[in-house]
């Protein structure tokens, strides 16, 4: 039997792929980060604060990925983008962590949040679109950068889940325990996407539901045919 062998790559379209996501991640985000900062600061609420910071963060993420490959030689910019992209998970789980046991401290109640509900709900369907394409770019270009901005996105995708559940279960059970206890969980998994994404491991972006490769590997892992 002859091997079948894939076609070539066009590496020029897939760079331009990764600008557009990331142009795409920016411009959502700026949204999302105004609407729950802004309501997250009038009903009082770490949890739609931190998810704000956060989509601040993924809009430095993406960033990252534009300024990779707005020069010539991309891979020289590989790994001080992934240093980068790193030091914005482990900015973001110090804020959840320490707003988070605080408010679980003092019993700070916050007030329930229409707004916060909404644009948690927009997120979830938004985010798994994007990180998914991002996934894909992302090992088609052999991307370290973009495979982690990637990890970012998945990390907002199940932020979005938390917090619509802690949003919804204060608005209709008074659980204000809810809205810390999602900022704790979000410090865990930003310390273990920024640990992974600061040795360069691109296994950080290998979360559940996110794959592409059926085998969850790389392509440059793919054996050679013979």
């Amino acid at each position: 039997m002859t091997a079948t062998h894939s076609p070539p790559v066009d590496q020029s379209h897939l760079r331009r792929l990764a600008v557009l996501l990331a142009t795409a991640t920016i411009t959502w985000n700026i949204i999302e980060a105004g609407v729950s900062l802004t309501a997250g600061a009038a009903v009082g609420s770490v949890a739609l604060i931190t998810f704000g910071i956060d989509a601040l963060i993924e809009v430095g993420s993406a960033s990252v990925v534009l300024w990779q490959y707005s020069g010539h030689d991309s891979d020289a910019r590989s790994h001080a983008a992934l240093k980068a992209i790193a030091v914005s998970f482990f900015a973001l789980a110090a804020y959840a962590a320490t707003r988070g046991v605080f408010d679980l401290a003092t019993g700070h109640q916050p007030d329930a949040s229409a707004a916060g509900i909404a644009i948690a709900a927009l997120s979830l369907v938004v985010m798994p679109l994007l990180a998914v394409q991002k996934r894909r770019v992302g090992r088609d270009l052999n991307s370290s950068t973009v495979m982690a901005d990637s990890a970012q996105t998945v990390l907002c995708t199940y932020l979005s889940a938390a917090l619509l559940a802690g949003l919804a279960f204060n608005a209709a059970f008074g659980w204000w325990w809810a809205d810390p206890l999602v900022a704790l969980v979000v410090a865990a998994l930003a310390i273990a996407e920024g640990r992974e994404a600061w040795n360069g491991d691109t296994a950080c972006c290998a979360t559940p539901g996110f794959e592409h490769d059926p085998q969850g590997r790389d392509r440059s892992d793919a054996p050679t045919p013979r």
